[in-house]
């Protein structure tokens, strides 16, 4: 049974990357919503590595009790399993769905001065010089790994990895020109795009985004077989009291319909999920639908690499 006027402490939001990414951009624009209509501060706590699966392993752990909540996207509840035999977790069966924050297109970003005009040109230049170039990523099962990972195997290149603790920091690497491409959700990209600070080439999905609208679709860019949208949602630890879980659930479809928050994530390119799309049974539907998609399309990429 649930504590006698849940909430009454604050709560930890485990964000399992390093501040300033995509995942963490998103956590901080619902948590202080969230927090009002639960009546308690949300604490946001950054666990990064392991592409995400750390900071999931340790919240999974956690007491359940709503106390403790994390937000998990598509690599850390999709692509995974594919990745890591040794994953201590299982994403459709070790939480308890919160629902979906978010829809984050994807989007191929390059350095500033990349010498490449277009997508047809940018891949060329990666086919012709291979693992001269270097491509960022948030770690092994990150949304920038598995999209990446996907992306080389349908070019057919084989560029340089340089690892980072999240696309924060590997998106401050970009800007500075010390590595050359990413693929990244479109919320961590828009801000610089707007700034001139790197270059985008497509966007991951079957429109251009309202956020982007210069910016073509792999379809018009000539590469329609990279479609590909990443999300993020709210989990918490298995086996949490019912009326926790509603209140946790009914506290984020607040956030999304509050204004400002839509405003923000719209500004940013992110998608609000629709009524259909949210709570708890959508989510674990969408979750058991991402494993089963992204393990044969990364099984089949890692033996390629």
């Amino acid at each position: 049974m649930a504590e006698q006027g849940y909430p009454d402490q604050p709560i930890s939001l485990v964000v399992p990357f390093a501040a300033g990414g995509p995942t963490d951009t998103i956590a901080r624009i619902i948590a202080p919503p969230m927090a009002k209509a639960l009546g308690q501060p949300i604490k946001i706590e950054n666990i990064s590595g392991g592409g995400g699966t750390t900071g999931i392993t340790e919240a999974s752990l956690a007491k359940p009790d709503g106390y403790t909540i994390m937000i998990g996207h598509m690599g850390t509840h999709g692509a995974a399993p594919a990745l890591f035999r040794t994953l201590k977790y299982d994403p459709a069966r070790t939480f308890d769905p919160i629902g979906l924050a978010a829809g984050t297109p994807v989007v191929i970003v390059a350095r500033k001065d990349f010498p490449a005009s277009d997508l047809k040109s940018f891949v060329e230049a990666l086919q012709k010089k291979g693992s001269t170039y270097s491509q960022a990523h948030a770690g092994v099962g990150s949304v920038s790994h598995s999209t990446g990972m996907l992306f080389d195997s349908i070019v057919n290149v084989k560029p340089t990895f340089v690892v980072y603790r999240g696309t924060g920091p590997a998106m401050n690497d970009l800007i500075s020109g010390q590595v050359d491409f990413l693929t990244d959700q479109i919320v961590n990209v828009v801000p610089h795009l707007q700034a001139g600070t790197i270059r985008a080439y497509a966007i991951a999905t079957p429109e251009r985004s309202p956020a982007l609208p210069g910016v073509p679709t792999t379809r018009e860019a000539g590469l329609p077989s990279f479609e590909v949208s990443a999300w993020n949602a709210v989990f918490a630890p298995k086996n949490l009291p019912k009326d926790v879980h509603a209140r946790l659930v009914d506290a984020l479809d607040k956030a999304l319909d509050d204004p400002t928050v839509r405003e923000r994530l719209l500004k940013l390119g992110g998608r609000i999920p629709a009524g259909s799309e949210r709570g708890p049974v959508a989510l674990q539907k969408l979750v058991e639908s991402e494993v089963a998609r992204w393990t044969p399309a990364l099984s089949a990429a890692v033996e390629e690499q």
